[in-house]
């Protein structure tokens, strides 16, 4: 029994020694968010005047209690030293932290195992991310989608379906949860059961638009809502430039659907040829402004996407069973039209991929309004058309 007891004491006491060191290790590790999220509530210091401070001081907690003295020779602090004192009264860390904890937001700091590996590569990365939902390491595998927030039924129809190819084959999708294309972007990867991305220009506890809140908590569920903006910052225009960076420092490239030319899409594609990742473009209507800012980056060597798979190739990554699970949507899809009668084969072939009324249908087929409408819901039922607002039609 002696020797028992004595063998298992040394087991015991490493046991307890690990323990100790892996709390103090978060405990350290609590402490330098908690800190650093307080530099981050400073109005005025972004990742530039951050990362020197840390390197200056070493810690955010040594950097948040430096005297004036040992600031006033940083460079990038040159004249702000004050401002940085002032401001910094009246911030309790503890507080603000406690507020994070209370909304449930992670923070991710460069040092934390969690923090996404390509955004790390990039120029200036932002020394902490606000995030609700979960990354994962998966997630490493994102395409980002972006476009102008006023698009056409097209570029909404390409971006949705897009996304859930991507998605299928097994990408995270990436994009900034604005209104238009980057919606569709989101909702397309959502249907086809992916993880989605969202990057905003305000802090994470706030949804814009407004009118994408329940569409942000099903990003909540289905992947993450990142920001590098502390809690109550709104969503100012200058915001949305510095956001833009992450959307495309997530992703191994950027499709750009529908820009004009001056969309903040080609602000991100600008950045994503900066970080050295590949830049996609759709083609549009050679009359349409919301097709210039695509054509223009096609003109300038962007590779032209016309299906996920053509994003596929060319980041040279095997999708996980996406080539598969296409080829087999593609037979199954040529089966249905094998074996629809002669007349529904006729109005389908009739049936463009972009919108088209119910009367130039039926004026087109020569048939009566009746014997074309029962065709429409018998195509419409078997996947192959799908029916719009106002008695549109399009294609599948």
């Amino acid at each position: 029994m002696i020797r028992k007891a004595s063998f298992k004491a040394p087991v015991l006491f490493r046991l307890q020694y690990r323990f100790q060191q892996e709390r103090h290790l978060e405990k350290i590790m609590e402490e330098e968010l908690i800190y650093l999220n307080a530099l981050n509530r400073v109005s005025f210091l972004g990742p530039v005047r951050i990362a020197a401070l840390l390197k200056r001081c070493g810690s955010s907690r040594e950097a948040w209690h430096a005297a004036a003295a040992g600031l006033v020779d940083i460079p990038e602090l040159k004249g702000f030293v004050e401002r940085l004192l002032e401001e910094s009264r009246r911030i309790d860390p503890l507080r603000e932290w406690r507020r994070l904890q209370q909304l449930n937001i992670v923070c991710l700091s460069l040092n934390s195992p969690e923090y996404p590996p390509l955004l790390k590569e990039i120029p200036q990365p932002p020394p902490l991310l606000y995030c609700r939902g979960r990354w994962l390491e998966r997630d490493s595998q994102a395409v980002a989608i972006v476009g102008s927030r006023r698009c056409t039924f097209y570029g909404r129809e390409v971006a949705s379906r897009l996304a859930a190819d991507l998605a299928s084959a097994g990408f995270t999708v990436v994009s900034g949860m604005a209104l238009g294309i980057d919606t569709a972007a989101h909702e397309g990867a959502l249907e086809a059961g992916g993880r989605t991305i969202a990057v905003l220009g305000c802090s994470v506890e706030r949804s814009y638009p407004a009118a994408n809140r329940d569409l942000m908590e099903q990003i909540i569920n289905s992947g993450a809502v990142i920001s590098e903006f502390s809690l109550d910052t709104p969503p100012l225009p200058q915001h949305f430039p510095r956001r833009n960076r992450i959307i495309s420092g997530l992703a191994l490239g950027t499709v750009v659907v529908e820009a004009s030319q001056k969309s903040g899409a080609l602000i991100t594609a600008f950045y994503a040829l900066d970080q050295n990742r590949e830049v996609f473009a759709v083609p549009g209507n050679v009359g349409s402004p919301y097709s210039r800012g695509c054509h223009r980056l096609i003109k300038e060597g962007a590779r032209l996407v016309e299906t996920a798979e053509d994003i596929i190739e060319e980041l040279g990554i095997s999708a996980a069973g996406g080539s598969a699970a296409a080829e087999a949507a593609a037979s199954a899809k040529e089966q249905k039209i094998d074996a629809l009668e002669d007349a529904e084969r006729r109005l389908l072939e009739l049936i463009p991929y972009h919108p088209l009324h119910i009367d130039e249908i039926v004026r087109l087929s020569g048939a009566d309004a009746a014997r074309a409408g029962a065709y429409l819901i018998s195509l419409e039922l078997k996947g192959l058309v799908r029916q719009l607002p106002g008695k549109y039609f399009i294609r599948r």
